[in-house]
């Protein structure tokens, strides 16, 4: 008994030894530290806010302001003239079509001006004005009488819009929570981008359609009108082929 005892004791002093005295030893490395990016083709405007957009438009003096219609083409399908960025730098593009009332080019006006660093950044609208009219009767009036009355006015969007850009010397890193927080407030799906993820979402959906194995697409069945599907499709249908609601 003496004899495992004594074993016993030699291994915990062993063990507590090794445990309060442990061996360490030192490594040091080199750190390479990022180049920081080259901003000397950035020039910085006069003015870095955005401006304040007019909430109605203005006519002539004893013009008749005109009542539009809906105007859902207004929205529907892609934007194919101002979806680029000019600045080659960032900004907030819509996902889907929709319409941007007074209050949401303001809350985007206060949000983006008051948190940018105006020395490095500056912002630019990418949209014009609201300039399309919303008719709207009164609670509990009864049906007839012609249009109703002008309400507010709204500019509509279509899908892959740039809405508003930012640019200067910054990082995406720098502007990407703040550009992701004030597009998730307007309302339509909309998403902050840089010219990089622009270009990388033109290439995959170029790749997408040349390496697809599938024949029978969406755009095939309409074309070919397979099993009389064309009586059944909306005009939208027939232009994008289901691709735009």
């Amino acid at each position: 008994m003496s004899v495992v005892l004594q074993t016993l004791r030699r291994t915990w002093s062993t063990m507590k030894g090794s445990l309060i005295a442990p061996t360490v030893t030192q490594v040091a490395n080199i750190t390479y530290f990022k180049r920081p990016p080259d901003y000397s083709h950035v020039e910085m405007p006069e003015k870095s806010r955005l401006p304040i957009l007019p909430k109605v438009p203005t006519y002539q003096t004893g013009v008749r302001i005109p009542k539009m219609k809906k105007g859902l083409k207004h929205m529907r399908g892609p934007e194919m003239i101002h979806n680029k960025l000019i600045h080659k730098q960032y900004g907030i593009i819509a996902l889907t079509g929709g319409r941007l009332k007074f209050g949401h080019l303001e809350m985007m006006r206060n949000t983006l001006g008051r948190q940018i660093d105006q020395k490095r950044m500056f912002l630019q609208w990418r949209i014009d004005a609201p300039w399309q009219a919303v008719v709207k009767r009164s609670q509990g009036t009864r049906m007839g009488g012609g249009k109703g009355n002008i309400h507010h006015y709204v500019t509509p969007v279509k899908a892959h819009r740039v809405i508003v850009e930012l640019a200067g010397k910054c990082d995406y890193e720098e502007v990407e929570r703040l550009l992701s927080n004030v597009a998730g407030l307007l309302p339509f799906k909309a998403m902050a981008v840089s010219q990089k993820m622009l270009e990388k979402m033109e290439a995959e959906a170029i790749r997408e359609e040349e390496e697809n194995q599938n024949r029978y697409t969406m755009k095939y069945l309409i074309q070919n009108n397979i099993q009389n599907c064309q009586t059944q499709m909306r005009q939208i249908d027939l232009s994008y082929f289901g691709k735009y609601v």
